[in-house]
């Protein structure tokens, strides 16, 4: 990939989710064009992150991702941290993560390389991204608006991710198509 690879591109709402193919935890190829014609969420996901345990251990996102599921959307988590750097997991230990936390997610994809990451801007974990079935970026962001690791703050904040599925399942508009990601810095190789 061309040096612009390595930088933040930072993918807005309104423009063409860039394609992407990544090893899943079983090693198989993922692609985000095997989805097309689908509404996709994708997750940044370090599970060592307090922010990201906090709907985890919660079982938040698990409810989301299986409620996302049964509405036909497709959820791919990604990590995206480099061999060495915290949050890193290698193939077996993502499958391992999965099965320990109860995931639904439709496939946990492992970018080592950070490409992906860094084409998409993200940045931290979890950070949250809404493609709709056109193949459009409708939401980036915060899963929520409650920046705290603390999971007794779910029940009270207001879910991003969750109103732009909807929202974007009933052919509307997402209200709020842009917020500020909070959580973990992603530990990206050089």
């Amino acid at each position: 990939m061309a040096l612009a690879g390595f930088l933040h591109a930072d993918v807005e709402p309104g423009q063409s989710a860039p394609d992407f193919t990544l090893p899943n935890c079983e090693g198989k190829q993922t692609s985000l064009s095997d989805f097309k014609g689908k509404v996709v969420v994708l997750e940044w996901i370090n599970p060592g992150c307090p922010f990201v345990k906090k709907h985890y251990v919660s079982g938040n996102m698990q409810k989301l991702q299986k409620e996302a599921a049964e509405k036909g959307v497709v959820w791919i988590s990604i990590s995206s941290s480099a061999p060495g750097k915290q949050g890193h997991m290698a193939a077996g230990d993502a499958a391992k993560s999965c099965a320990e936390n109860g995931s639904q997610a439709t496939a946990f994809v492992l970018d080592e390389e950070g490409k992906v990451g860094r084409t998409y801007g993200a940045k931290r974990t979890p950070e949250m991204y809404v493609i709709n079935a056109e193949g459009v970026l409708v939401y980036h962001g915060a899963i929520d608006d409650k920046k705290s690791p603390d999971p007794a703050e779910i029940a009270e904040a207001k879910n991003y991710v969750q109103a732009a599925v909807t929202e974007t399942l009933a052919g509307k508009p997402v209200f709020v198509p842009r917020t500020e990601a909070y959580g973990c810095s992603i530990k990206y190789g050089n």
